[in-house]
């Protein structure tokens, strides 16, 4: 790869490089709008049950995890079928183990939604 003078203009322009993953993450793939449904929910609960600074960095750093590894588990799968559309063990073993990640992530952060919202939503339904 031929070594580019770096200019400001280079660098906003290769903006458009990761919103246009984003974009393509959101329209192509069913398991990110899953998990941004599910974000949209969490940031929703989060300003209902007025959950503190700590508390909302701890669920924003989730949605961001979850959501980079499913866009990583994306590229993974999308290499992995342009290098071969047909059946192979370790081509599977890859998509499997990067759908982990994504699994791993999301458990995660589901835990993360208990640890805060669950004490909050008892405490409601307890003083209610």
């Amino acid at each position: 790869m031929k070594n580019k003078k770096f200019t400001i203009r280079s660098r906003l322009r290769s903006f458009n490089y990761a919103f246009n993953g984003i974009k393509i993450l959101v329209r192509e793939e069913h398991n990110a709008r899953i998990h941004i449904f599910a974000a949209i929910c969490a940031v929703i609960a989060g300003f209902i049950l007025n959950i503190s600074s700590l508390e909302w960095i701890s669920v924003l750093f989730s949605i961001g995890f979850v959501l980079a590894f499913e866009a990583i588990n994306s590229a993974i799968e999308s290499i992995a079928d342009f290098v071969s559309a047909e059946k192979h063990d370790a081509i599977k073993k890859i998509k499997d183990l990067s759908a982990a990640a994504v699994l791993l992530s999301a458990i995660t952060a589901l835990i993360i939604g208990f640890i805060v919202f669950l004490p909050k939503i008892l405490d409601l339904c307890l003083n209610y």
